[in-house]
């Protein structure tokens, strides 16, 4: 949430997510209406076509996602978008993108559920993001905004990370977060990385090259093993290269709130009130879900022996928090799942009570 510099515009949150993708070079765009995230391809219908970009409207999610792998196949930068249920119906494509080791950024702009659920914002789809969510032994990457800045910055960065890994990238916010506007500057603070594609796109230049042969099925010996070795390689690089975190009034605090997305958003609130109180309280915000930034938040429990875990839900990234502290550290959790919202004063109330 800090401050970037440059002429700033009032912009909705889908709309700063959208126009972070066409400034990633984003080429190609499929998906299906769904709210709350109708504004990102109602935006890309028109702007896509300027720079010289393919907007489609598909009959599905399950046809979004598959329409996304072929784009992918080529090199282009493709993305598509969707909430929650959605999601759920594009995992196996998802499952086919990190398999066949393609670059893709898809977006989740989630919805209360489960089921159906409704509009209200939650952040319920944690564990669907972060672990893998279709089937078989698989990571993506998982970048979580908390502002509509970073709703532009993290999807540009989102094109980015997926062509350096060949793997696909979800970009995980909420109703509140799609819908809020906000000050933004819609400029790239550098431009979209280049990577070599030429090693295994799929460009019909066969003629002139060996043959490119993309899959993730191998029926052969210890084929298919030795791949997700391979992924499993790769996922570990990520775990070193690409934690991301936001500390904030940490250093000499008491408690620390860990909280993401909107989650941090009232957390903020809340630990203004406790400093005005005398209280010393520290904000930990994961930025990416996977890699979860363990050692950064490890570190910090060397003298923070108090954390309250705050999410939009009944406690997912409870357990990733669980998971890296020591024993000596006191873990509380406060969540408000399917769009209930706590005041900044409710969770303040949690603060005292540690």
């Amino acid at each position: 949430m800090a401050e970037r510099p440059g002429k700033k515009q009032l912009v909705k949150g889908n709309v700063a997510l959208a126009e972070g993708a066409v400034q990633a070079g984003c080429k190609c765009y499929f998906g299906y209406p769904i709210t709350p995230q109708n504004d990102v391809p109602e935006y890309l219908s028109w702007r896509l076509p300027q720079v010289g970009g393919t907007f489609l409207q598909a009959e599905s999610e399950v046809a979004s996602i598959n329409m996304v792998m072929g784009a992918a196949m080529t090199g282009t930068r493709a993305m598509t978008s969707s909430s929650s249920p959605g999601i759920s119906l594009m995992q196996e494509g998802i499952s086919f993108l990190a398999g066949d080791q393609l670059p893709a950024v898809i977006v989740n702009m989630e919805r209360c559920g489960p089921g159906l659920g409704g509009i209200k914002p939650t952040q319920g789809d944690y564990f669907q993001a972060t672990r893998g969510g279709g089937h078989g032994d698989y990571r993506t990457l998982v970048l979580a905004p908390a502002s509509v800045q970073e709703l532009f910055d993290l999807t540009f960065l989102a094109f980015d990370l997926a062509d350096k890994y060949r793997n696909p990238v979800l970009v995980l916010a909420d109703a509140i977060l799609g819908q809020i506007k906000e000050p933004a500057v819609l400029e790239p603070e550098h431009p979209p990385l280049k990577t070599d594609k030429a090693s295994w796109t799929l460009t019909g230049a066969a003629a002139e090259r060996p043959i490119h042969n993309i899959r993730s099925m191998y029926l052969d010996g210890d084929d298919q093993e030795q791949l997700n070795y391979t992924l499993k390689q790769k996922y570990e690089r990520m775990e070193r290269e690409e934690p991301r975190f936001e500390a904030r009034w940490c250093d000499g605090a008491d408690c620390a709130v860990v909280a993401f997305g909107t989650a941090a958003r009232i957390a903020v609130s809340a630990i203004h009130e406790a400093h005005e109180q005398g209280l010393r309280v520290g904000l930990f915000r994961p930025i990416t879900l996977y890699p979860f930034p363990q050692e950064a938040l490890r570190s910090l429990t060397e003298w923070v022996k108090r954390i309250l875990v705050f999410e939009l839900n009944t406690g997912q990234m409870l357990e990733d928090v669980r998971a890296v502290v020591p024993h000596d550290v006191s873990v509380a959790f406060h969540g408000r799942p399917a769009g209930g919202l706590p005041t900044a004063d409710e969770i303040l109330g949690r603060i005292k009570e540690l």
